[in-house]
């Protein structure tokens, strides 16, 4: 609780909660294999798409008949082409608890101008699934990202449900156990737990979903990159690796280096199980200090992924300049990069703990806080 400098610096100071750091030991030459210059449409090219995505369905658990695609604009692209797709059929009901949550309200909303049910909480909390009526489509985040608070399990979600559940999981699939029967469509950007590369997303669609397709035309027009049917049936092919336009294929061989890296390590068991502990380092730490908390207001519902924090001393006056000063006093030592709250967010700190991060980092960073958070009150 001093002002000495910690004998110990985490081995990588990437805590950014996406793009998130590389697997353990990662090196550009493990991209020797990748197909430049060769198109993605070529036997090479759909090779690896379908091993993405097969690779992708094996560590995931996926049950029989869900599909997975490989589509354009990461996480972003996937959830919105799920939105346009497949909403407007029946009532509809968007949850939010942070800021992308907030985003799915608008494009619902505002966008497509649906009359939709919205149920916010603020950060730290979550809604009340008790209220939510599922026999309506449902669109939720399971991970808040920039709020640090996640769905503790899927028990809430009726396994007889009329409606669809969309979840944006970007922050939780495979750092997280997801309930598969009670989601119809998930969607990721593998540039999160398995610290790849941006501007790819992955859409899961469940059977329940793919009838919707291929029985409902929404009313407004679809974007090309949005379309996943044809003369109503889906398009087989972007579920095998024909990607609705043209993916990078370096990027595609960093997924396919970090899904292996997955299996190597146990699959989802072991994601899990890597995330858990970096969680718990960070949980440990904060609940032996007085000055700084979860954001999180139940235990039950704290990320593992994106863990954020706030500081609590009844001396800090201005939150937000006293956190800033705290992450750049960090970045400056070298010992801990992009870990400011999101920008939407209350003030504090957010520091990822997903899979690809190791533990002794996490660990050795702790002193460093009691160090910042020592030297910023000084200077009050």
């Amino acid at each position: 609780m001093t002002g000495t400098t910690p004998a110990v610096r985490p081995a990588n100071p990437r805590f950014s909660s996406g793009p998130c750091a590389k697997i353990p030991n990662y090196s550009l030459d493990m991209l020797a294999d990748a197909p430049l210059g060769r198109s993605h449409r070529a036997a090479v090219g759909k090779a690896k798409l379908s091993q993405a995505i097969a690779l992708t369905a094996e560590i995931l658990g996926l049950p029989d008949g869900y599909r997975v695609g490989i589509v354009p604009g990461s996480d972003t692209g996937a959830v919105e082409m799920a939105m346009w797709s497949l909403l407007g059929a029946r009532g509809v009901e968007i949850l939010a608890w942070e800021s992308f949550g907030e985003g799915w309200v608008t494009d619902a909303v505002k966008q497509l101008k649906l009359d939709a049910t919205v149920r916010v909480a603020p950060y730290g909390e979550i809604v009340d699934f008790a209220l939510v009526d599922f026999d309506k489509d449902v669109v939720f985040t399971w991970n808040g990202t920039t709020s640090g608070v996640r769905m503790a399990n899927g028990n809430a979600i009726p396994a007889n449900r009329a409606g669809l559940t969309i979840c944006d999981a970007t922050s939780a699939a495979f750092a997280m156990e997801l309930p598969w029967d009670k989601l119809d469509v998930v969607t990721f950007s593998w540039q999160k737990v398995l610290g790849g590369e941006g501007a790819h997303g992955v859409i899961v669609l469940s059977p329940r979903a793919v009838e919707r397709l291929e029985t409902y035309t929404p009313a407004w027009p679809l974007p090309k990159i949005f379309r996943m049917t044809s003369k109503g049936k889906l398009i087989e092919g972007i579920f095998k690796g024909e990607t609705i336009n043209t993916p990078s294929m370096l990027a595609v061989e960093d997924y396919l280096v970090s899904l292996k890296w997955a299996q190597s390590i146990g699959g989802l068991k072991g994601l899990v199980a890597r995330a858990d502990a970096n969680a718990k380092a960070v949980a440990d730490f904060v609940a032996s200090r007085d000055w700084i908390a979860n954001l999180a207001v139940d235990p039950a519902t704290a990320s593992t992924t994106s863990v954020c924090l706030k500081f609590v001393d009844a001396r800090i006056v201005d939150g937000d300049a006293f956190a800033k000063a705290v992450a750049k006093r960090l970045e400056k030592a070298g010992v801990a990069f992009d870990i400011g709250a999101y920008r939407d967010a209350p003030a504090g700190l957010r520091i990822w703990c997903g899979s690809t991060v190791e533990t002794a980092d996490v660990a050795a960073l702790m002193p460093w806080l009691d160090w910042a958070f020592n030297a910023e009150i000084a200077n009050l």
